[in-house]
């Protein structure tokens, strides 16, 4: 296992690397400034349409639909435990870092969604396809007449890997039965897979994850979406006031929590005197976490938003960038402050993903009568929500990757994918929280590349439609 783990850092290390992180903050830097820093200036216009569907739009689901299958994506482990891990391997200042990248994310997202509903095709039977896939291949091609249809698969490719081995099943699964295993560290041993001793606890939990999953899955878009809609905004305010909860109790903690995470994102050992690596470190952890929370540059949630009722691109767009502004500069941002406050990221303590966020909120409810006792099941019983869903919109996700492979819907293709999917999330308890979290990373990164060349190349498009929708905004030639 020690062996698989170093290959996997190893490949990790070549995946995050100088480039990517470069070329991510580039596009979003790019973004922000063709658009006018949009995602600041016109944050309550997104607001705005991401609670009143439009009129007479195209597509199979409601412009709110496709934004709960893209959270229900997003707002998974990565706001749990993905922040737990930044900041575990980081220090607090990957926070920052992942702040940095959230906020430019904002623009890259508006960008994807836009480019996924002006690209989309709409069949005769009212199912739509849209993607990355189809703006790096039609939108490329129209604007710059370049024949890109084999980055296209490249990204379909990596697109079907992160659904399979990276952050759409055994990670999300990883981390529900991690925190079932906290809760019950006594529970007999079940079977042990070269070290990684798994209870009967954990094995159960694998299970009955995979039973619900299937049941929903096996029903396609539009049973994903229904049950999205329900879960999504309930467990996600629900969450972010028991956040408050904790921060307000340690109200007088959090300037100093803001200084220290600003401080190590810039000096790290200053902060953790060397337990924790460098500042590229920090930025490497903090962005590769903060992607794997909001997908932004990924291209996992243009998949959805293609699917929205909805004919104005520009609108759709909006959508989408509240996905991140709600994912991260919100969500993670409330989990990795809580974590900097308690303390509990602390090297000396010796934990690792969920359980450095279960302490964090042991040790911050602790005032509160059985608090800390109370707090782990609390964490354990959202950790399931957000992973679950996330579990049901990567399906989607990965599967319209398949079906862009194989040049359309193959009704018994889909089916047999279905069940693959389902078999790698039973499998997923049984893997390593290192090895799992690895394994994710590199799919996104991977699948991140051609994604952002796509961006770069159609940036200019972006800015045209951008300006286009906002001056017939103003002029009131913008209906409902």
């Amino acid at each position: 296992m020690e062996t698989l783990n170093s290959i996997l850092d190893t490949i990790d290390g070549y995946v995050w690397g100088v480039p990517l992180i470069v070329i991510i903050l580039f596009v979003g830097f790019l973004l922000t400034i063709r658009l006018g820093c949009l995602q600041v200036l016109n944050l309550p216009n997104a607001l705005r349409y991401m609670l009143h569907n439009e009129k007479g739009g195209e597509g199979e689901v409601s412009s709110f639909g496709a934004l709960c299958t893209a959270l229900a994506a997003t707002i998974g482990t990565g706001n749990i435990v993905g922040v737990a891990t930044a900041i575990g391997t980081g220090g607090p200042g990957a926070l920052f870092w992942m702040e940095v990248a959230a906020f430019l994310g904002m623009a890259t997202k508006y960008a994807e969604g836009l480019l996924a509903v002006k690209y989309r095709t709409i069949g005769k039977d009212g199912k739509v396809l849209g993607g990355p896939f189809y703006y790096i291949e039609t939108g490329i091609k129209e604007r710059f007449g370049w024949n890109m249809k084999w980055l296209a698969v490249i990204f379909a490719v990596f697109g079907i890997g992160a659904g399979l081995l990276g952050i759409g099943t055994i990670t999300q699964v990883n981390g529900i039965t991690s925190a079932m295993a906290r809760l019950t560290p006594n529970a007999p041993e079940f079977i042990n897979l070269g070290g990684n001793s798994v209870s009967w606890t954990t094995a159960i939990a694998g299970l009955l994850v995979t039973i619900f999953a299937a049941t929903v899955i096996i029903g396609g878009l539009k049973r994903i979406a229904k049950v999205s809609t329900y879960i999504v905004p309930i467990m996600a305010i629900v969450y972010i006031l028991a956040c408050v909860l904790l921060l307000l109790l340690n109200f007088a903690q959090i300037p100093l929590a803001i200084q220290t995470i600003v401080q190590a994102a810039f000096n790290p050992s200053a902060i953790t005197g060397g337990a924790v690596g460098t500042i590229f470190i920090a930025m490497q952890k903090g962005i590769a976490r903060g992607i794997f929370s909001n997908e932004a540059g990924l291209g996992s949630a243009p998949i959805a938003a293609a699917a929205a009722k909805t004919k104005e691109p520009v609108r759709q767009g909006f959508v989408c960038m509240t996905g991140t502004f709600f994912d991260t500069i919100i969500i993670c941002t409330m989990t990795g402050l809580a974590i900097v406050v308690s303390g509990a990221w602390d090297p000396k303590l010796g934990l690792e993903g969920v359980n450095i966020t279960m302490e964090a909120f042991s040790r911050g409810l602790a005032i509160v009568p059985a608090g800390s006792v109370i707090a782990p099941f609390f964490l354990a019983i959202a950790l399931v929500f957000f992973a679950f869903t996330t579990i049901l919109g990567w399906a989607y996700y990965s599967e319209k990757c398949l079906q862009y492979l194989m040049g359309g819907k193959n009704e018994k293709a889909t089916l047999i994918y279905r069940w693959v999917y389902i078999a790698a999330i039973f499998i997923g308890p049984y893997l390593t929280v290192s090895a799992v979290w690895t394994s994710a990373d590199i799919f996104n990164g991977l699948m991140a590349f051609p994604n952002l060349v796509a961006l770069i190349l159609l940036s200019g498009i972006v800015s045209k439609e951008t300006k286009d929708f906002l001056e017939r905004l103003h002029n009131g030639h913008v209906g409902d």
